[in-house]
């Protein structure tokens, strides 16, 4: 298998898919590509591996098999390797972190545009909109009914670190660089989540590389 993935400094979606393969034990050939660069939009039109996504990363290739987009890639490994790797065993535990996973896939449009992830930074001086701190609450509220009911086996929403880990872990970057404050409790969460040795891996990495993508080195650091 092979994984291409963005600039680990600012690509969101990357994270999640190189974490899903982490999450699979599968081994898996890795190419990052520095995304907005010079040659950019040529390696876009160019490379072959990259046309079933129209430039899109993450991609994961295996065999003759495809996939983009970071859930699809999940699934696609949980299929391989069997759900219980990514999801919890209990039907009611799997309901709430299916629908954490898809919610966060497709919601939270605020955080998303207004903090671009940016690993590297920390923002001093940054002040929420109103929808971003809508945002953040229902997040926050998400992660305490999930470790509520369900994490007493550990740290992680669920206990054991899961999709809903994975879904979430480029969200816990994105307070840490923008200094957004959250309860104590998920404060404790999302130090679980960096102190994670993948999410170490990622962060180390993130820190050496020299790509520099201008619009996502917002004001105010």
């Amino acid at each position: 298998m092979k994984l291409i993935i963005g600039n680990r400094n600012y690509s969101s979606w990357s994270l999640r898919g190189w974490l899903a393969v982490r999450q699979s034990g599968l081994h898996c050939e890795e190419q990052v590509l520095p995304m907005y660069g010079p040659g950019w939009d040529a390696e876009k039109r160019s490379n072959p591996e990259l046309a079933p996504s129209q430039g899109r990363v993450p991609v994961l290739w295996d065999g003759d098999a495809v996939v983009w987009d970071s859930l699809a890639i999940l699934d696609y490994l949980a299929d391989k390797v069997g759900r219980d790797r990514f999801w919890p065993k209990p039907d009611d535990a799997r309901a709430l972190a299916r629908s954490m996973v898809a919610e966060m896939h497709s919601g939270f449009g605020a955080l998303r545009n207004d903090c671009p992830m940016n690993v590297r930074r920390k923002v001093t001086r940054f002040r929420a909109s109103e929808a971003v701190k809508a945002d953040v609450l229902r997040i926050v509220t998400l992660w305490a009914e999930a470790r509520s009911r369900f994490g007493q086996g550990g740290p992680f929403l669920f206990g054991t670190f899961s999709a809903a880990d994975i879904a979430f872990a480029p969200v816990v970057t994105r307070l840490q660089t923008y200094g957004i404050k959250v309860p104590g409790f998920a404060e404790a969460y999302m130090q679980a989540v960096l102190e994670h040795d993948w999410m170490q891996q990622w962060l180390a990495a993130a820190e050496a590389e020299e790509w520099v993508i201008a619009s996502n080195e917002v004001p105010g650091a």
